[in-house]
């Protein structure tokens, strides 16, 4: 692969006179660089940017948002299996199904596959060829790999304890982004490597202190987001199985129909 994405999709497109949430978006080259970072408004705009970024190279793109949804009802089993795997490291999963209202993901993989996109669910390895799209988890890859030293439990950069004031919250959120910020920034270091400085958006990241204010982090995290992703599509191409695993069902016969699959980077502990 030559291109590897990463979407931090947001789950509601634009609706009559409501507009699109932000989603979060990069791309990464086999070394490692970010070719583009940023943030797209509604499906139209990020497929076209997936469409740009990939550029008709073999690429894969790992999504955070649920492209796979079957079940009539419950949970989805690979989001079952995060908490299963990963809760001792406070990580579990939102409960996706048909009855959810927010299904961007899926009708972003439709939309990819009529563009000569694939689907992969991981099951045969990581992809070597075309242009293919996975789910990831982002807070899996910060407690599954040792690169970004959260050995205990995940970093606190987004849903607030209950028991904490907003007022003492927005702070100590800003503080532990910017904790996250200079571990994605010593990747640069690592293999497969990311190179915050690569690219001026990204690089900004690590120049100003993380915000205050709502509407500002959300936008710090979406890209933060994006970037883990797309690493984490890096991670899988280079070490597939021997360092990330595979949540979900079996695969089906010949692929048809699709499974929900969460590709998550692991530690020997969190594995079945």
């Amino acid at each position: 692969m030559e291109r590897f994405l990463g979407v931090d999709l947001a789950w509601r497109d634009s609706d009559g006179d409501r507009v699109a949430n932000e989603s979060g978006v990069a791309v990464l080259d086999d070394r490692g660089r970010i070719i583009d970072a940023g943030w797209t408004r509604g499906l139209d705009a990020t497929v076209t940017w997936i469409e740009r970024a990939a550029a008709d190279r073999p690429a894969l793109l790992f999504v955070d948002a649920p492209l796979v949804v079957t079940n009539a009802r419950g949970q989805r089993i690979c989001e079952t299996q995060v908490g299963q795997r990963y809760g001792r490291w406070k990580v579990s999963a939102n409960t996706t199904n048909a009855a959810s209202p927010r299904l961007a993901g899926v009708a972003l993989r439709e939309r990819l596959e009529t563009r000569g996109w694939a689907y992969s669910d991981g099951h045969h390895g990581p992809p070597r060829a075309g242009q293919m799209v996975s789910e990831c988890y982002p807070y899996t890859t910060l407690v599954g790999t040792t690169e970004f030293g959260y050995d205990q439990e995940r970093p606190r950069y987004k849903r607030k304890p209950k028991a904490l004031p907003v007022s003492a919250w927005r702070p100590r959120r800003a503080e532990t982004c910017d904790e996250l910020i200079s571990r994605l920034h010593g990747l640069a270091t690592v293999v497969p490597p990311l190179l915050l400085d690569s690219h001026p958006v990204a690089r900004q990241l690590t120049e100003e202190p993380s915000p205050d204010t709502d509407l500002a982090y959300k936008h710090r995290e979406d890209l933060i987001d994006a970037l883990i992703c797309a690493w984490t599509a890096t991670l899988w191409a280079r070490h597939g199985t021997a360092r990330c695993q595979v949540l979900g069902p079996a695969a089906s016969p010949h692929g048809h129909p699709p499974v929900a699959t969460i590709i998550a980077p692991a530690r020997p502990e969190q594995r079945r």
